[in-house]
């Protein structure tokens, strides 16, 4: 069992949920520590707290374990391109954009924010991105330190898409170096999401990538954090999110971005959707020559929904292609009803019950989302994307332990397909 002293100090410095992380993991992270500074002494361990601060933050880092690689859920990285690109053009050199990225980890996601503007064709003086994470040990080489570096191992590339690599990085297979180009373009900082002075006097920033952490926290701190993320964001900027947390903010009365999987939320709700029938510009030439100049340049990452002129796709491909569409830009019953007729024509289908429970999830039905969640699970065990709509959703509901072992699942998974 977790000691509830440790509890209440990983709540009080980040807002930790401990029960929705899971008391095995946190009793791992502090058996660790407690061999390694006090002898496995849980006492002596616990007084070790009270006066470093090192230690405690070693601790935090011992518990948040970050899982992220390049290009994670690529269709929020092409809808980032698509809407920078016709910022800047508003612009018009009056000022740079200004991006930010928390918590940043070892650096994938602020790193893949740069790589999809620079192969959107952005100018490197158009953009500047900020990363900041909670992260610094002078015990141990902390997640900053790493990302500053830019030295990446195989599991940080996953997927068929892998170009960017071959743009931006050189090294052997084991290991890969990022380009000075691209890692001059963001500033590390550490700070804590919930302290009142985080970024303070900074000017806001249009595009805010905060990305499964809401998950972590009970619900007053998710409400907490989300204002924070306002603070922080232009009155017509956008939050970037992740899937699980999307019903949050569609509950706090932000509507999504017109794009599939993108989980954009606009706060002023006013933003010109993004064509979802629109791949990312093509990429331009790296700021610096390519490190593999026999290998062909691959397209940046891309939405996984069809293009113009893209081959015929399956009828039950293209319905839910529409689906997705029309679930994104508010038309929850047009969403609804094609869901139903796809499901009533030709049988049961896994993405088809998905859609029906992030359309009954966003509507505050929360039995009816549970139901058809599981519907999609028993069609399709592996789908990330449900598992942690419903581990988000049993959590809302007090089923802590349920959700925890969802959220295993989902972990698993990711490890398998890594």
């Amino acid at each position: 069992m977790t000691d509830p002293r440790v509890a209440r100090l990983l709540k009080e410095r980040i807002g930790l949920d401990a029960e929705s992380i899971g008391e095995v993991v946190i009793g791992r992270a502090v058996r660790q520590r407690s061999a390694k500074v006090a002898g496995g002494d849980v006492e002596r361990y616990w007084a070790c707290l009270q006066a470093s601060a090192e230690e405690v933050q070693a601790l935090i880092e011992a518990v948040i374990v970050p899982e992220t690689w390049f290009f994670r859920y690529p269709e929020s990285f092409a809808a980032l391109a698509q809407l920078a690109g016709r910022r800047v053009l508003e612009l018009a050199g009056s000022r740079p954009l200004r991006l930010l990225s928390l918590p940043c980890s070892s650096g994938e996601e602020p790193y893949s924010m740069v790589m999809a503007l620079l192969d959107a064709g952005l100018a490197p003086s158009t953009f500047e991105v900020d990363a900041l994470d909670v992260s610094r040990s002078v015990l141990e080489r902390a997640a900053l330190e790493r990302a500053a570096l830019g030295r990446y191992g195989r599991n940080s590339f996953r997927g068929t898409d892998l170009g960017f690599r071959d743009r931006y990085f050189a090294g052997a297979e084991g290991e890969q170096q990022l380009c000075e180009a691209v890692r001059a373009k963001v500033q590390f900082r550490v700070g804590n999401l919930l302290s009142p002075t985080l970024l303070a006097g900074e000017a806001p920033y249009d595009y805010v990538f905060c990305r499964n952490l809401l998950i972590y926290f009970d619900r007053p701190t998710q409400e907490r954090v989300v204002d924070v993320l306002r603070r922080l964001a232009r009155e017509d900027g956008v939050l970037f999110i992740g899937p699980a947390e999307a019903s949050l903010l569609s509950r706090q009365g932000l509507r999504p971005l017109g794009v599939a999987q993108s989980f954009a939320f606009p706060l002023d709700g006013e933003a010109a959707p993004v064509r979802p029938s629109l791949a990312p510009p093509a990429p331009r030439p790296a700021p610096v020559p390519p490190p593999r100049a026999s290998t062909p340049n691959v397209p940046a990452p891309r939405p996984r929904y069809p293009k113009p002129e893209a081959p015929p796709v399956e009828p039950a491909a293209a319905r839910l292609a529409e689906i997705a569409r029309l679930a994104d830009s508010g038309q929850a019953a047009e969403a609804r009803g094609l869901c139903e007729a796809l499901l009533a024509e030709q049988g049961p289908n896994a993405e088809a019950f998905y859609w029906l429970g992030l359309l009954s999830d966003a509507q505050g039905q929360g039995a009816q989302a549970q139901g058809y969640y599981r519907k999609a699970l028993y069609l399709q065990p592996d789908h990330q994307e449900c598992l942690l709509h419903l581990a988000a959703l049993l959590a809302a509901q007090g089923d802590l332990e349920g959700a925890r072992r969802l959220q295993e699942r989902a972990a698993r998974g990711v490890k398998r397909n890594a």
